[in-house]
């Protein structure tokens, strides 16, 4: 299921899982959230930073084109995105809560407008490389991806089976550009083909 192309059943599990996000980082400490997270140079307040900064984003645009206007996740670009992120991860745990909670809550409304407007203007690009009516999708892997990446006990077995069979195709085109040489290509083909295994050194560069 292309869940790009279904926004109403994308947007339900981005509700659910904004509500497993907030209920699984309830009550965090300032310790804690200065914590590493699994993702190199940010803390648990940084991906919690980055999920409240990127609702904003998806909110940013899906509000847009309940307008009909076409606007982009960030108005100055990554470097936006970047000093957010920083400036937020600063705060305390419960102003760190507190803003993903309020961010989370603004989106979630913004995706039930969208769905009784049944996704007005759902091809406008805001200058990235999907629609504003992907926005639910793509928030979606976020939440799920960063839930992991917290490293507070959430694994990828809890993902959401619509999810993972999605994002599982965007994965498997994403293999050719982060198989680092020749022969790592090689032994991947004989092995999807059946004809050798993979060596235990086989190493693919991580996504994203």
């Amino acid at each position: 299921m292309d869940l790009e192309k279904k926004p109403s059943i994308a947007a339900r599990l981005c509700i659910e899982s904004h509500a497993e996000l907030l209920q699984h980082v309830a009550g965090l400490s300032d310790e804690t959230m200065r914590q590493d997270s699994k993702l190199p140079g940010w803390s648990i307040g940084h991906v919690l930073t980055h999920l409240a900064r990127n609702a904003d984003a998806h909110a940013r645009r899906l509000d847009g084109a309940l307008a009909g206007e076409d606007v982009p996740k960030y108005a100055n670009g990554p470097e936006q995105r970047r000093q957010e992120i920083e400036d937020g991860a600063k705060n305390s745990a419960s102003e760190i809560l507190t803003d993903l909670e309020s961010s989370i809550w603004r989106l979630n409304g913004i995706l039930e407008q969208s769905e009784q407007a049944q996704w007005p203007n759902a091809d406008f690009m805001g200058g990235g490389n999907y629609g504003v009516g992907g926005c639910p999708a793509h928030r979606l892997r976020e939440v799920q991806m960063h839930l992991v990446d917290l490293g507070l006990g959430y694994t990828p077995s809890s993902w959401p089976d619509e999810y993972a069979a999605w994002d599982l195709e965007n994965l498997l085109a994403s293999v050719p550009e982060r198989l680092a040489s020749k022969q790592a290509r090689t032994e991947l083909v004989a092995w999807l083909a059946g004809r050798a295994p993979l060596h235990e050194d086989f190493t693919l560069e991580p996504w994203g």
